[in-house]
C-alpha cells in the first residue's frame, strides 16, 4: 500500500517562496491595500505551519526531525538537507512570529515602493527559516549572507534618516569581511574532509592546533552578527537609521545568528579550542556588559539607547553558551528568545513615538504619562522585562545564566550582577525620562495614545513575554534533549 509522508517542515520553506512569487508576478504596484492583506496572509499561514511543526515535534529525543535530503552534486558529495532539533524550533518560530508582526507594523509605513518592501521580508523570511533547518554547512553560510542583500534594502532605502545609506554600507560590509573568514574556514574543512555536512563533521576529529584556527576563523564570522565588542560598531548606527520593522527584525533574530552559530557549530566541532578560548570569551562578554551598559545611560537617541543595551544584553548570552555546562546554555538560549521579543517590542514602542512625533531625541518627551496612558503601561511592563524583573522571560534566561557561571567561578557572577545593576538604572531613568516630568507642549501640540493595531501588536509581545517567564517549561522540554546531545558530541 503506497503511504505519502508530508514534511510540514518543507511547506513552512516554501510559504514564503509563493509570496515572493505571486506579489511579484500578478499583483500591481498600484493595490496597495491587497499587498499588504495578501503580505498579512501569507506571513500568517508560514507562522501557523511553523505551530504545526511545534505540535508535531517529538520532545523526548535528540534525533534530528522533519529531516530531507536532496543529492544536488553527487561527485563533490554536496546535498541539502534540512532538519530540526530543539535548538533551531524556537528560532524558527521566533523568525515566523516577528516576521508575521513586522507585517502588521509596517501596515502604516513605508509610503514608497511598499511592494517592493514586502517583497525583501519575504525573501528575508525564507533565508531565515534556511539558516535554522539546514544542515550542511555550505548552505548555512550561503542563507548566513543572503539575509544581508533584504536588510542593506530595508535600511539604504526605507531608512529613516540622511545618514541610512552609510549605515546600510557600514552593517553590510562589517558582517560580509566577518564572514569572509568563515567561508576560508569551510573551503579548508571541506577540501580535508571531503564533506560539508553538519551531522557528520560533529563525529570528525580535528587535530589541537587545528581546531584553534578553525575556530577563530568561525568566531569572527559569529561575533561581528551578535555583535561582541569589538566588533559591535555597526550596531547602533544601523538601529539608528532602519525604519521600526526593519529594527525589529534585526534585534529580534539577525542579532541570534552568532549566538546559533556558536551552538550549532563551534561548540560540537572545536571543544577542545572552545575550552581553550573560553577565558578570552568571558572577558569580552564582560566587557560587553558592563561598557554596553555604561554606553547606554549617555544615549540620547531611543534607538541607539535600546542597541547599546543589546549589546550588554547579548554578553550575557556568549557567557551562557560558553561556561559550557547544560544549565548555561539552556539559559543562553531561553535569553536569546526573550531579547527577541522584549527588544522588538523597544523598538516598536520608539516606533510609535517616531511616527507620531518624527524625533528620537530624548529631551524632547517628557510626561507622556498624562496624554498616553496605555503607551506608558506597556512601555513600562517591556522595561522591566528588559531589567529580568521576576516573571518575565529574561529573569529565566539571565538566572540560568548565573547558576552555569557560578559553576564556574563567583567572580564571573559578581562582575555580571553588576551588569544587571547597571540595566536597572539606565532602564528605570529611561522610564523615567518619558513618562513623568512637565508634558512639553512647546515642540509637540498633538498627543495620541496608541491605536487598535499598535495594542494588538503590544498585546501579543507582552503576553509572549509572560508566557516565557511563567512557564518556561514548555520550551525547556524540547531544549533539554538537544542540549544533552549537544553536550554528548562535546564530551
Amino acid at each position: 500500500m503506497f503511504t505519502f509522508y508530508f514534511n510540514p517542515l518543507l511547506l513552512t520553506m516554501s510559504l514564503p517562496l509563493v509570496g515572493i512569487f505571486i506579489l511579484t508576478f500578478f499583483i500591481s504596484d498600484s493595490e496597495i491595500k491587497f499587498i499588504k492583506i495578501f503580505s498579512f496572509v501569507i506571513t500568517s499561514l508560514t507562522f501557523i505551519s511553523s505551530l504545526f511543526l511545534w505540535i508535531n515535534f517529538t520532545e523526548s529525543t535528540v534525533h534530528f526531525q522533519f529531516l530531507q535530503t536532496y543529492r544536488l552534486i553527487s561527485f563533490l558529495n554536496m546535498n541539502y538537507s534540512v532538519g530540526l532539533d530543539g535548538i533551531s524550533l524556537f528560532f524558527l518560530l521566533l523568525s515566523t512570529f516577528l516576521i508575521n508582526l513586522c507585517i502588521l507594523i509596517s501596515w502604516e509605513n513605508p509610503k514608497f515602493f511598499i511592494k517592493e518592501y514586502f517583497l525583501c521580508f519575504f525573501f528575508l523570511e525564507f533565508c531565515l527559516i534556511q539558516i535554522f533547518c539546514v544542515l550542511d554547512i555550505l548552505f548555512f553560510y550561503i542563507f548566513f549572507e543572503s539575509v544581508l542583500i533584504p536588510m542593506f534594502l530595508i535600511i539604504g532605502i526605507w531608512g529613516s534618516r540622511e545618514r541610512k545609506i552609510r549605515a546600510s554600507f557600514q552593517f553590510f560590509l562589517y558582517t560580509l569581511i566577518g564572514s569572509l573568514f568563515m567561508l576560508s574556514a569551510i573551503i579548508f574543512i571541506y577540501s580535508v574532509k571531503g564533506t560539508t555536512d553538519l551531522l557528520s563533521l560533529w563525529f570528525t576529529d580535528f587535530s589541537f592546533y587545528l581546531q584553534l584556527i578553525l575556530w577563530i576563523l568561525f568566531f569572527l564570522g559569529f561575533a561581528v552578527k551578535i555583535p561582541m565588542v569589538p566588533f559591535h560598531l555597526w550596531l547602533p548606527e544601523a538601529h539608528a537609521e532602519a525604519p521600526t520593522a526593519g529594527s525589529v527584525i534585526l534585534a529580534g533574530v539577525l542579532l541570534k545568528l552568532g549566538g546559533y552559530g556558536f551552538l550549532r557549530f563551534s561548540l560540537p566541532m572545536f571543544p577542545l579550542a572552545c575550552l581553550y578560548f573560553n577565558p578570552v570569551i568571558f572577558l569580552l562578554s564582560l566587557i560587553a556588559i558592563i561598557y554596553g551598559s555604561l554606553t547606554t545611560l549617555r544615549q540620547i537617541d531611543l534607538k541607539k539607547i535600546i542597541a547599546y543595551s543589546s549589546i550588554a544584553h547579548m554578553g550575557f548570552v556568549t557567557l551562557g553558551i560558553f561556561s559550557l555546562n547544560i544549565t548555561g546554555v539552556e539559559g543562553s538560549i531561553i535569553l536569546m528568545l526573550s531579547h527577541g521579543l522584549i527588544s522588538s517590542a523597544m523598538f516598536f514602542c520608539v516606533g510609535v513615538l517616531y511616527d507620531r512625533y518624527n524625533t528620537r531625541i530624548l529631551k524632547y518627551f517628557n510626561g507622556l504619562v498624562q496624554v498616553m496612558p496605555l503607551f506608558i503601561i506597556f512601555f513600562m511592563f517591556f522595561s522591566f522585562s528588559n531589567i529580568s524583573f521576576p516573571g518575565t522571560s529574561s529573569f529565566i534566561g539571565e538566572f540560568l545564566i548565573l547558576i552555569g557561571l557560578s559553576k564556574i567561578s563567583f567572580i564571573l557572577v559578581s562582575i555580571a550582577l553588576l551588569g544587571i545593576i547597571l540595566s536597572a538604572s539606565y532602564a528605570i531613568w529611561l522610564l523615567n525620562r518619558i513618562s513623568f516630568g512637565l508634558l512639553n507642549t512647546y515642540y509637540f501640540t498633538k498627543f495620541q495614545d496608541i491605536s487598535r493595531r499598535e495594542f494588538c501588536i503590544m498585546f501579543i509581545l507582552s503576553f509572549m513575554i509572560l508566557w516565557l517567564g511563567i512557564y518556561p517549561n514548555s520550551f525547556l522540554y524540547e531544549i533539554n534533549f538537544s542540549i544533552l546531545n549537544l553536550f554528548k558530541i562535546i564530551f
